[in-house]
């Protein structure tokens, strides 16, 4: 053994309850790392649909702002009357110590920021589907972010649960088994030099 352990009662009681909480620790480990394993899989389920829904949104958005443009002529001066967004709101959430961000843009009432007289159909149509990527683009922020801090914390619990596994329980389970057979080899020795003691005390009465 690399580290002096003397094959004490005390030393004893201290190594098995070292070895329980080591125990104790990997099997929370363990079951927190399931827990992070299967919200990521939801999480990479939904950023799967997202996708594809951002893709398609995407394409018929820009399909309606070229038709736009070429109908309407190019509308940079309407573009440019489109208010930035402000809106946006992070907030957390915590799922077994793992901060998990919430993306929300705050819904505001606002009207439509060009006039109906110079534009058309499709340009309502792009405005529409902008809006509608962005929101979708809000939450696919959320959902891969949210996804990269559990797969970052997957990480180090698989770390400490195999530093637990591997490492600390098997030294520790070394070091009850050593201690329990020494004092066990140390007891079947008193006993012998008891018995021995006991019958020189006979002969010599005899």
């Amino acid at each position: 053994m690399a580290e002096q352990i003397f094959p004490t009662k005390g030393n004893l009681m201290q190594a098995k309850k070292t070895l329980a909480l080591c125990r104790l620790g990997y099997e929370l480990l363990d079951r927190k790392r399931n827990v992070l394993i299967r919200e990521m899989m939801l999480l990479t389920d939904h950023a799967k649909q997202l996708r594809g829904e951002i893709e398609s949104t995407y394409i018929t958005a820009y399909q309606a702002l070229q038709e736009a443009n070429i109908t309407l002529g190019v509308i940079t001066k309407i573009a440019n009357s489109v208010p930035v967004e402000t809106g946006v709101q992070v907030t957390f959430r915590s799922v077994m110590g793992v901060e998990l961000p919430q993306v929300t843009i705050r819904s505001q009432e606002r009207a439509v920021p060009y006039g109906f007289l110079m534009s058309n159909a499709p340009l309502d149509d792009a405005y529409v589907s902008f809006g509608r990527a962005k929101q979708i683009t809000a939450v696919l922020a959320e959902v891969e972010n949210s996804i990269y801090r559990l797969a970052e914390a997957i990480k180090k619990t698989q770390r400490r649960a195999n530093a637990l596994k591997n490492i600390l329980i098997p030294r520790y389970e070394h070091i009850v088994k050593f201690i329990t057979d020494s004092l066990d080899e140390k007891e079947r020795e008193d006993f012998f030099r008891l018995k021995v003691i006991k019958v020189q005390k006979r002969n010599k009465t005899d």
